[in-house]
């Protein structure tokens, strides 16, 4: 932690800040709820903006960077902006073009972080999931150990501060870190965390080889419903973390927010609502107990809201493995 206890360090000497806004809003909604919110975020206090090709409001969020940076709120050197390769450019020579498209949407000369969406390959092209006349996806071949090469080239290049990966179990990191001639590990593993799928083996797996968890969905989940299994309960009306917000006088989501940050998890708040939003910069105003940590770790029940059942059939798929 730095001393303001708001960043940590990553394993190539940067810093990521330990809260996120995260950018992710349905398509029909993507855009109009980046131009609304994320200049609020910004003006509370996120630093962190968590972007992705795949949530299609990339040039959205670049529009109000570049404002927020002319009016003088921030500097570029104050934003941390991470955006991700998307499933459809894992093949090595699509990495790089792949990179620049977000880039200028984004317009940035660069990214604090790029990260692998996903590890399975996709069908390339414009779609964002290719589909047969069945319906079923069009899968790629891509040996994802050299859409890591592709990706160091981009971090020497510098149009990446930082390089690393999203929804990647223990073996698919491991298939990287064990690369002959593995130039920059991954500095994070981006996943679905929060306190019912609380990722504590994953978490002990990364920590011991110095990779930072960044937790996507960490007040559950927006029950898109598309994406989300919509019979699962909802985390923020766990009784558990309702009394220890009564007791602490803070929000649910605020609870389940600041467990991840004392658990050395980088964690993402999605908002689309202005008091939200505002509320949880508060995370940094209270410090659970063990007693409230170790309630909150028995909350654990595996319950994964993202389970993105449409790729089940992906050699690459990696939810399969128990962490």
């Amino acid at each position: 932690m730095d001393p303001k206890g708001q960043r940590v360090k990553l394993n190539d000497g940067h810093f990521i800040p330990v809260l996120g806004f995260g950018t992710y809003a349905p398509p029909e909604v993507a855009k109009k709820e980046a131009l609304e919110f994320t200049p609020f975020a910004i003006e509370v206090g996120f630093r962190h903006i968590d972007c992705a090709h795949a949530y299609q409001n990339e040039e959205e969020i670049g529009q109000v960077i570049r404002s927020k940076i002319a009016d003088g709120t921030v500097k570029r050197e104050d934003i941390f902006c991470t955006s991700k390769l998307w499933l459809t450019s894992l093949r090595p020579e699509l990495v790089r073009p792949a990179l620049e498209k977000s880039l200028k949407n984004l317009q940035l000369d660069y990214v604090d972080l790029y990260i692998m969406h996903y590890p399975m390959a996709l069908k390339p092209g414009e779609e964002l999931f290719p589909k047969d006349e069945n319906g079923k996806l069009i899968f790629d071949s891509v040996d994802f150990c050299r859409t890591w090469e592709a990706l160091e080239k981009c971090k020497d290049a510098g149009l990446a501060k930082s390089i690393g990966v999203s929804n990647f179990n223990h073996k698919q990191l491991e298939r990287i870190l064990n690369k002959p001639g593995l130039k920059y590990k991954p500095v994070c593993n981006q996943v679905e965390c929060h306190p019912y799928l609380n990722q504590s083996k994953l978490l002990d797996f990364c920590k011991s080889h110095e990779i930072v968890l960044v937790a996507y969905a960490g007040l559950g989940s927006q029950r898109v419903k598309e994406w989300v299994n919509q019979n699962h309960p909802v985390l923020l009306e766990d009784p558990v973390l309702s009394a220890i917000s009564q007791k602490h006088k803070k929000t649910a989501a605020l609870i389940a927010l600041r467990y991840q940050i004392q658990r050395g998890v980088v964690v993402l708040a999605k908002g689309n609502n202005k008091k939200w939003i505002k509320e949880n910069m508060q995370v940094f105003d209270f410090e659970l107990t063990p007693e409230d940590m170790k309630a909150i770790d028995g909350l654990n029940r595996n319950i994964r809201y993202y389970e993105l059942h449409l790729a089940v059939s992906h050699p690459e798929f990696p939810f399969s493995e128990e962490y």
